[in-house]
């Protein structure tokens, strides 16, 4: 049960890269764009989370009484969490960054379409 809740967090965070460089790549409104850009990114957190998960694991906080031998064969690893935790204030902060842009490039342009916006 364990190994298959990893692996179906795997098999998301691969499925939500691929359909954020889709949606990247092939679609032409700017909005839809920068979500696919946080799909990509979410897919890069989940993919983080699933990797640093410990079956069974226990919270990362060494209490007075705790055996040091058992505590570090059963405690959770902390820096994947520590890492999209940072991603994700990162992530937000460039979110709205992005759309500031598509605001600015909407009343230069009057469309938020990309092929519109580079002159194609």
């Amino acid at each position: 049960m364990i190994m298959d809740t990893q692996l179906a967090s795997l098999l998301t965070a691969g499925a939500l890269i691929v359909i954020g460089l889709f949606g990247t790549i092939y679609l032409d409104n700017l909005i839809k764009k920068v979500i696919a850009l946080a799909f990509i990114g979410d897919g890069a957190n989940l993919f983080l989370i699933a990797m640093g998960y410990k079956a069974g694991g226990i919270i990362y906080i060494f209490l007075p009484g705790m055996a040091s031998n058992w505590f570090s064969q059963n405690a959770s690893y902390p820096l994947p969490y520590a890492l999209v935790l940072t991603s994700i204030v990162i992530g937000a902060s460039t979110l709205a960054v992005m759309l500031g842009i598509i605001i600015v490039l909407h009343k230069k342009y009057g469309s938020i379409s990309a092929s519109k916006v580079l002159g194609e």
